[in-house]
């Protein structure tokens, strides 16, 4: 645990005096293929060529040399993923040899059993009737594979938008039982008919930021703190996307906001909790670099 503080300080001294970006936080695409068709999706569709196993840690290593010490693995479906008789288990095994922490995000329609990564996370997005709309009739099989799992550091993720916010206290009340906590994000506009419906403006997510941060402290388990929920409401926090790298299924890696190369950057549109913490924990904001802490469950390496 100390050497991650003197990492995270070291990060901060190169910034403040030398002018130095480090990114800390990695997000690694290893493929745009899923066997789901959100509704909300923009990758799903998307094709091309996938890595093999030595061009993904050729990848880890180079974002390791960037600075990169939290590496999140996502898709697409990244369960899917498969180089021969390699598959996800050996990307997280190779990665945990240089990172921190190393994280999933699945769609939670396979099984969640003896997954070696350190935080895991299922999205979730919606009560039975909603979920099928969004994400196709799965909500039975993704809760079966949840009440299964064996992860002992199991989050859920809420994308909320116009069809589901209304059930979320209902959300967060039926996973509080089933996992250790809830993340949150609103839905981005990467462009299509589909966002028409989806998306919530800023002008509208006030009140349900507000009913968060009363469930929050009602005592369930929302994890993002008070402090980035109420600068969501106007997106007003300092954003140092610059701690944030991502890699693509083609090998391209670049540093800074979620939807570069991805989409069409707006911060008005923006709705990335997790953008909203890591600044915040880079501006010493205690509660958000604690909620890290107790996320990312950090290793020595």
């Amino acid at each position: 645990m100390s050497f991650w503080f003197f990492y995270f300080f070291k990060v901060f001294f190169r910034k403040i005096f030398f002018k130095v970006n480090t990114p800390i936080l990695g997000g690694f695409k290893l493929t745009h293929r899923c066997n789901l068709r959100c509704y909300h999706c923009p990758f799903w569709g998307r094709t091309g060529k996938e890595l093999s196993f030595a061009e993904v840690k050729n990848i880890l290593d180079k974002m390791h040399e960037m600075g990169v010490r939290i590496m999140i693995f996502e898709g697409g479906e990244p369960f899917l993923w498969q180089d021969g008789d390699k598959d996800i288990r050996d990307v997280v095994n190779y990665a945990k040899k240089k990172y921190f922490s190393v994280g999933i995000t699945t769609n939670g329609t396979l099984s969640m059993k003896g997954i070696p990564s350190d935080v895991l996370w299922v999205s979730f997005d919606g009560m039975r009737e909603t979920y099928s709309k969004i994400r196709g009739d799965v909500f039975d099989r993704i809760v079966k594979n949840i009440d299964e799992s064996d992860h002992k550091n199991l989050y859920a993720n809420i994308t909320i938008n116009r069809i589901n916010e209304s059930e979320l206290e209902e959300m967060v009340k039926f996973l509080s039982e089933k996992v250790k906590g809830i993340t949150i994000q609103f839905h981005y506009p990467y462009g299509g008919e589909e966002d028409k419906e989806l998306f919530i403006p800023l002008t509208e997510r006030i009140g349900i930021l507000d009913r968060l941060i009363n469930l929050k402290k009602a005592g369930y388990p929302v994890m993002d703190t008070y402090k980035a929920l109420n600068l969501m409401k106007n997106n007003d926090w300092k954003c140092h996307d610059w701690l944030i790298a991502n890699a693509n299924p083609d090998g391209t890696v670049s540093q800074g906001c979620y939807i570069k190369n991805r989409g069409e950057v707006n911060c008005q549109y923006c709705g990335f909790a997790a953008h909203a913490e890591i600044s915040l924990g880079f501006d010493l904001h205690f509660p958000s670099i604690n909620m890290g802490r107790k996320i990312f469950k950090y290793r020595t390496i």
